[in-house]
């Protein structure tokens, strides 16, 4: 991304770079589904890239164990699965705002940036919210959508919040973003406090 201001969005299938979220994913997904009496969906991730004035700031939520070492700009940490296990890091992930970092699985993002034109203020206050995502827990369905929050929840909420329709977003090759959902319901919901 250059330096001018805005948000690239990048889609990354579920488990890229051969993480234990493939064999998760894949039987969650075959299991909505069947559910929903329909063909499994490829299962994507979304990370964000954001630049404002000649900074620029990679922002994903990870698990908290297994990332790069070292400063990754994690700006909060939320609960996996029930908020009684995230005092464990197994059961823990991370929000993270990492200037100049990197988004490990970039190598195998699908359907190339999607990028969305804020100006520098805009991308600066998108930066600044990150911390102030809701820290649901992973997993949980908190709105009753039949949609868990999860790692894009962040982005949808990041979006929405930034007034970018995130409903008007999808992810490539008929794909899927569990948790999509989730995160505008978060945005929408904190808009109206």
């Amino acid at each position: 991304m250059n330096s001018e201001s805005g948000v690239v969005l990048w889609w990354l299938p579920v488990g890229a770079g051969g993480h234990v979220a493939v064999r998760t994913s894949r039987w969650w997904e075959l299991l909505r589904a069947r559910r929903e009496h329909r063909r499994p969906a490829p299962l994507f991730h979304a990370a964000l890239e954001v630049s404002a004035a000649g900074d620029r700031y990679v922002i994903e939520m990870a698990p908290a164990w297994g990332g790069p070492v070292g400063d990754r700009g994690v700006v909060a940490c939320g609960p996996v699965g029930a908020r009684v296990l995230g005092v464990s890091r197994f059961f823990r992930y991370e929000v993270r705002c990492w200037r100049d970092g990197v988004i490990p699985d970039l190598a195998w993002a699908v359907g190339g940036p999607v990028r969305f034109a804020l100006p520098p203020e805009g991308a600066r206050t998108l930066i600044h919210r990150t911390p102030e995502v809701p820290l649901l827990t992973w997993g949980r369905d908190p709105f009753d959508l039949g949609d868990m929050w999860n790692s894009n929840s962040l982005a949808a909420w990041l979006l929405q919040t930034s007034g970018i329709d995130a409903s008007a977003v999808s992810p490539p090759n008929g794909g899927a973003a569990p948790g999509w959902l989730s995160g505008i319901a978060a945005a929408v919901g904190s808009s109206l406090r």
